[in-house]
C-alpha cells in the first residue's frame, strides 16, 4: 500500500476530530455562555484546554472504536473503508452544524464505519456483538443523563427552595465555571478517542501495527486537533442548546453540566463511546423537566431527537456511497 493513502486517513481523521471540536464545543459550554457565567471567548479557550487534557488522559474508548465494529486485520480494503467512513461522518457533521442541529458525531462515526464495512467487506465482517454493545451505550446514556439531570435539579430545588433567586444564581454562576471545566474535560476523554480509534483501525488494517494500542503521536495529534476545533466554537449550536430548549438559569446549567459530565466520564472509564451531544442535551431536558415540565420547549426537543434517530441510517448509506465511489475510481 502506498504510504500517502495512510496519510489521507490521518488527515481525514484529524479533520473529523477538528470538526467534532467546533461542532461539540457548543455542547460543553452552551449553558455557561447562555447564563453569562463565562464570556464566550473565555469559555472557548477554557474548553479547548480542558478538551486537550481530557483527550491525552485515556485510550480505552479508542480501542473499543478500533476493534469492536470490525476486525481491521481481516479486511481486504481496510484503509479504503476508513476513508469512506470518515468522508461520510465529516459530511454529516458539516450538514448538521450548518443547520444548527446538535446531532451526534459519535453516531455519525459509528454509523459511517458500519456502512463502509458492509459495503467493502460484506455484512458478515461486521462484529455484531461489539456493534450492539456500542449501540446500547449510545442509546442508554441519554436516558441515564435525563434521569440524573432531573434528580440533581430536584435535589437542588429542595435545598434552595427558601433562598432568594438572586443569591442562588449568583452562587451557581461561579459553580458553572467549575462544571463547565469538568464538562469539557469529560468531552475530551471520550470524543477525541474516536479519532484515535479510527486511525489505529487504519494502522492495523495496513499492517503498520498489530495491536489496538494507541501510539503517542496519534494521541497528541488527535488531542491537538480536538482542542483547535474547540477554539473555533459552534455558535449556531450554542444558540440551540443554551436558549431554545428552555430558559436556562445558573442553577439549571450547573445541574445539567454536572449530570452529563458524570455520565460521560463514567462511560470513558468503562471504555464505552457515548454521544456527548445526546448526553448533554438529555441532561438539559431532565433539568428543565424538574424545574417545570411545561418550561421545556418539547417541539425543539422533538426535532433534535429526530436528528438523533436518522443519523445512523443516513451515515450508513453515505459511507456505502463513498466506498462505492472509491471502489469505482481507485480499486
Amino acid at each position: 500500500m502506498e504510504i500517502y493513502v495512510l496519510w489521507i486517513v490521518v488527515f481525514l481523521a484529524l479533520s473529523f476530530d477538528f470538526i467534532n471540536g467546533f461542532h461539540d464545543t457548543a455542547n460543553a459550554i452552551a449553558t455557561s455562555v447562555s447564563t453569562r457565567a463565562l464570556k464566550p471567548r473565555v469559555a472557548i479557550l477554557m474548553a479547548a484546554v480542558m478538551n486537550f487534557l481530557g483527550a491525552i488522559t485515556f485510550t480505552g474508548v479508542a480501542k473499543t472504536i478500533g476493534g469492536k465494529v470490525a476486525d481491521p486485520s481481516k479486511l481486504e480494503f481496510g484503509v479504503e473503508i476508513v476513508i469512506a467512513a470518515l468522508l461520510a461522518a465529516i459530511a454529516w457533521n458539516l450538514i448538521t452544524w450548518w443547520f444548527g442541529i446538535p446531532s451526534s458525531s459519535s453516531h455519525a462515526l459509528i454509523g459511517s464505519l458500519a456502512g463502509a464495512v458492509i459495503a467493502g467487506a460484506g455484512v458478515d465482517s461486521l462484529n455484531a456483538s461489539g456493534f450492539v454493545d456500542i449501540l446500547e451505550a449510545l442509546l442508554l446514556s441519554p436516558l441515564i443523563a435525563f434521569s440524573i439531570g432531573f434528580i440533581i435539579m430536584w435535589i437542588l430545588k429542595q435545598i434552595f427552595a427558601r433562598t432568594s433567586p438572586h443569591q442562588v444564581n449568583k452562587g451557581f454562576r461561579f459553580g458553572q465555571v467549575i462544571t463547565a471545566m469538568f464538562q469539557s474535560f469529560s468531552h475530551g476523554t471520550n470524543d477525541a478517542q474516536k479519532a484515535m480509534g479510527i486511525i489505529v483501525f487504519a494502522l492495523v488494517a495496513a499492517d503498520i501495527q498489530d495491536t489496538m494500542d494507541v501510539p503517542l503521536w496519534v494521541k497528541i495529534s488527535a488531542a491537538t486537533a480536538m482542542a483547535l476545533g474547540t477554539s473555533v466554537g459552534g455558535w449556531k449550536i450554542i444558540k440551540t442548546m443554551g436558549t431554545k430548549i428552555f430558559k436556562i438559569e445558573p442553577i439549571n446549567g450547573f445541574a445539567a453540566d454536572l449530570g452529563s459530565a458524570a455520565v460521560i466520564l463514567t462511560a470513558t472509564m468503562i471504555h464505552l463511546p457515548v454521544s456527548t451531544t445526546h448526553v448533554i442535551t438529555s441532561s438539559i431536558l431532565g433539568v428543565g423537566s424538574a424545574k417545570r415540565f411545561s418550561a421545556v420547549r418539547w417541539g425543539v426537543a422533538g426535532r433534535i431527537v429526530i436528528a438523533w434517530i436518522i443519523t445512523i441510517p443516513i451515515t450508513v448509506l453515505l459511507a456505502m456511497f463513498f466506498f462505492w465511489i472509491i471502489k469505482l475510481l481507485f480499486l
